[in-house]
């Protein structure tokens, strides 16, 4: 796999986004700016400007005709795709650390972050998926997260419920039209905060990453823990592939960690599990630094990975990932290691 190596941030990647046809692709950083991609040739299409601070989070509606991005400016901003303008503001008392359309992007929410004497919340808007509409300043739902701050946030499918990561290592549930929780589990270590939550294409479950080095894959009805993905490093981002039965987990030490073995050990690489049989298949390296956030292809046709090092690192798989076939593999290296035994 040739990547092509997108080079428009400053400073380090903080969200990269596919949109539902997969033909493009956003990506934010702690540059005050948000590019828009081609993500079959990597031409920028454009920058989205206005924001003050460095930005976290990205998501585009289902017919990519507006972004919703949040920032340390404490805003989440809603824009148009096609020409970059800034269709609304919405302020809040702390920083916006993730944002997310509902299935058919009538909804958005924002997850806030917890400090100077405010709780974190997760809050939800009503969105008009309209250039020329006027949106509301009314914020519909506010779920205050006393227990454990959220850190990422989503909605399931049907807009049901909104699935919640939080700083503690658990996974909530609540109810996506009034707000109450319905179940909180604990699904990473204890104090291990969960780094990003991504959805199979129906929504009806999803995968964690987390600071305790591993991944899992989890109902969005049960909250119950189908598999559970070990790495050696901290996870920041973790992304299911449709098409092939794999995931895809990225991450690495927080830069004060690293030291120059770290990249030699191969602690910055993209890193390819079956997502049935929990196993590592395979390595994709590139990053000078650590990955922070990965994306696939809604199309199953390649994956996205975004860098401490401030790059944008695009894939196209090539037939040997469409050929391969983890079972028959698996099977041929089992019958070679019982014959050695024998």
């Amino acid at each position: 796999m040739r990547p092509i190596l997108l080079s428009g941030h400053e400073r380090a990647l903080t969200q990269v986004k596919y949109n539902r046809e997969g033909d493009l692709l956003f990506s934010t950083a702690k540059d005050q700016h948000i590019c828009a991609w081609f993500a079959h040739n990597g031409e920028r299409l454009g920058t989205y400007q206005g924001h003050q601070g460095a930005i976290w989070t990205v998501d585009v509606d289902p017919t990519s005709t507006i972004i919703a991005s949040g920032s340390a400016d404490n805003t989440i901003r809603l824009w148009e795709v096609k020409t970059g303008k800034l269709l609304k503001t919405w302020d809040f008392p702390t920083a916006v650390k993730r944002v997310e359309f509902n299935e058919d992007g009538t909804k958005l929410l924002g997850v806030t972050e917890k400090r100077m004497g405010h709780l974190g919340t997760i809050v939800v808007l009503d969105i008009k998926v309209d250039p020329d509409a006027e949106q509301s300043d009314e914020k519909v739902l506010t779920i205050v997260c006393e227990e454990s701050k959220a850190t990422v946030a989503g909605w399931s499918y049907l807009s049901k419920y909104i699935i919640a990561g939080h700083e503690d290592g658990s996974v909530s549930q609540y109810d996506g039209k009034t707000g109450d929780l319905i179940y909180n589990v604990n699904v990473h270590e204890l104090g291990s905060p969960i780094t990003d939550l991504q959805w199979n294409q129906d929504r009806t479950y999803f995968i964690t990453a987390s600071k305790d080095k591993s991944a899992k894959l989890i109902t969005a009805k049960e909250l119950e823990v189908l598999k559970t993905y070990v790495a050696d490093t901290p996870l920041n981002s973790a992304a299911i592939t449709p098409k092939k039965e794999y995931v895809i987990l990225g991450g690495g030490q927080a830069a004060m960690d690293v030291t120059t073995t770290s990249a030699r050990q191969g602690k910055f690489e993209a890193r390819f599990y079956h997502k049935i049989f929990e196993e590592e298949i395979g390595r994709v390296r590139g990053h000078f630094g650590p990955l922070n956030t990965v994306a696939a292809d809604p199309t199953g046709k390649g994956y996205a990975s975004g860098g401490e090092d401030g790059y944008v690192r695009v894939h196209q798989f090539d037939k040997g990932y469409f050929d391969f076939n983890y079972e028959v593999e698996r099977e041929r290296l089992n019958r070679l290691a019982a014959q050695g035994g024998k």
